[in-house]
């Protein structure tokens, strides 16, 4: 296997993949100043909370066409000149599906630690109250992982079955505005969406006052429950993709 992800780095390495995670993070640091410029001392006080409600609808919008366009690079090389059928002769199908998956992840999950590099060093430069915590950090690093994992299966699956590479995109795209728009209604609805999880694994909530413009933050009990389904979700559609895959390439 580890040869086999070896193999999917070497076939990407001119397809400037990384360049991709790098637009995203730079993005996020040019919001992050931006958002952190007029802070006073009240904003301050709760600045961690701030990020950890922000950053989770950030991703909504940007993570799942990352991992379009990741899961699509990855793809459509095998797409061009029937390369699946020779590649099936001396790698079986599931094979070469897990590791283009965990190729993906790789960089999926270093975005997400970037993202927690950033959180960190302008929370430090800007001066948040106390120190970092490192248990929540830790939940957002684990909720966040997860869910762009699932959503990257699904684009890699829809990548891997549809030639026409615009179709996931399309996808991605499309959910990226339903994620967004569906945290606006109540969470038994973002259940019923993968790409509402962002907002169903967010632990910070926000309590703003129309009288006094005053924005409070707090943390909210984990939703468990929520993430056991996400983590049912992916294996789900982890045995069907591959499934599918398999019976393409057959």
């Amino acid at each position: 296997m580890i040869k086999a992800i070896a193999m999917e780095f070497r076939k990407i390495r001119r397809r400037r993949v990384w360049a991709i995670v790098a637009a995203l993070v730079f993005v996020q640091i040019l919001w992050s100043l931006w958002g952190v410029q007029r802070m006073d001392a009240h904003d301050l006080s709760q600045g961690w909370m701030y990020f950890l409600y922000q950053f989770p609808l950030l991703n909504s919008i940007m993570m799942p066409i990352i991992a379009a366009v990741v899961a699509s690079r990855l793809c459509d090389i095998e797409h061009k000149g029937q390369m699946f059928k020779i590649i099936n002769t001396v790698m079986p199908a599931q094979r070469l599906f897990a590791a283009k998956f965990f190729c993906g992840a790789l960089y999926m999950l270093a975005a997400v630690i970037l993202q927690l590099v950033v959180i960190v060093a302008v929370g430090y430069a800007t001066g948040f109250d106390g120190n970092p915590p490192s248990d929540k950090l830790l939940y957002y690093l684990l909720f966040t992982t997860v869910v762009n994992l699932t959503i990257l299966l699904l684009q890699q699956v829809l990548s891997l079955l549809f030639k026409n590479q615009m179709v996931p995109l399309t996808v991605g795209i499309i959910g990226s505005f339903a994620g967004l728009f569906i945290m606006y209604f109540p969470q038994s609805l973002e259940r019923l969406l993968l790409w509402g999880y962002y907002g169903v694994l967010m632990f910070v909530g926000m309590d703003w006052d129309r009288t006094t413009r005053i924005t409070d933050f707090y943390y909210v009990p984990v939703d468990w429950t929520g993430f056991i389904t996400l983590s049912v979700m992916f294996f789900i559609i982890y045995i069907i993709g591959r499934t599918l895959f398999i019976r393409k390439e057959m």
